[in-house]
């Protein structure tokens, strides 16, 4: 008999949906519990560890570890033991395929959807194989229950009703794919290599004029800040065409004021062609930042 119907991972810090099995069951009572899983994914950066929310027929249960969640929805027969060895089992599955740049760039739900297929094998040897050949294992997280216990929600803590949740008005909980940038273009990616070539140019000159005017007078430190402002200017301008942040015009304006600025301070260390290079890439980065823009917001879609 079938003791586990769901399973699904998903990314700590914004309940990203990262892979997720088919599911058979379309009772109300199991959407509905499928809805109360989605909504704990939000929140799982809550509740660091194991936790479990058990109902009259369902129970969902969550392993986090690190910024992988893995989750699901089993019957109130499955013994904790089992459904948290089998997220266990999911969870060493998983981060054993993917690693944590692809895991953290992902930007659209179910990014590794392929990974349903070993969801569902995981599933069937969990739901079909006799316990007695998972002894050992079953042991094993049986005793790390007993010296610490998963956290037990109440159905209230997964519910959400009306946009509210738990009585209190939801908190911007938004999944990556709301806030997903458009493709970088390949002047995008010139002006980062650019922009990164010149941020190294400033942090060399600078850390080299300050090993060498140690001893100098004030005037020096002037010179050592020109350098070094920029650097930290070129640096937050490739963070600002990757990923998005608010207030991005005016952040824009202020680093190229001040990348500007330290250039033409350094007039008698540089000479003109390499201030106008420098300002000219920071030109191009500022141009390339406030050009991508955001993705239309897309509905949430599901397995």
């Amino acid at each position: 008999m079938s003791m586990i119907f769901f399973a699904c991972v998903v990314r700590v810090r914004d309940g990203l949906p990262l892979s997720a099995s088919t599911d058979f069951y379309h009772t109300q009572d199991f959407l509905e519990w499928k809805r109360r899983l989605k909504t704990l994914g939000l929140r799982l950066a809550q509740y660091p560890g194991r936790g479990s929310a058990e109902g009259r027929d369902f129970s969902i249960h969550f392993s986090s570890f690190g910024d992988v969640a893995c989750m699901a929805i089993c019957s109130c027969q499955c013994p904790a033991a089992m459904a948290f060895c089998f997220l266990e089992t999911l969870w060493w599955e998983f981060t054993a395929s993917y690693d944590t740049t692809c895991i953290g760039l992902a930007s659209r739900p179910y990014a590794f959807l392929e990974f349903d297929s070993i969801i569902q094998k995981m599933k069937w040897h969990f739901n079909y194989v006799s316990s007695s050949q998972m002894e050992s294992s079953l042991e094993k997280i049986h005793e790390e229950l007993k010296l610490q216990p998963p956290v037990v929600l109440t159905l209230e803590d997964t519910d959400v009703a009306n946009g509210v949740m738990n009585g209190h008005t939801p908190m911007h909980l938004e999944p990556a794919p709301n806030f997903r940038m458009e493709p970088v273009t390949a002047l995008g990616i010139l002006s980062l290599i650019l922009n990164i070539m010149c941020a190294a140019l400033n942090l060399i000159r600078g850390v080299h004029l300050a090993e060498h005017s140690l001893q100098v007078a004030h005037e020096e430190m002037g010179n050592i800040l020109a350098f070094l402002v920029p650097f930290v200017a070129c640096i937050f301008q490739c963070y600002l065409y990757l990923f998005y942040s608010p207030a991005r015009t005016m952040k824009v304006v202020v680093l190229l004021l001040f990348i500007c600025l330290g250039n033409m301070y350094l007039h008698g260390l540089r000479n003109l062609w390499q201030i106008l290079f420098h300002i000219g890439v920071a030109v191009l980065s500022s141009y390339q930042i406030l050009t991508r823009q955001l993705q239309e917001k897309q509905s949430d879609c599901g397995v």
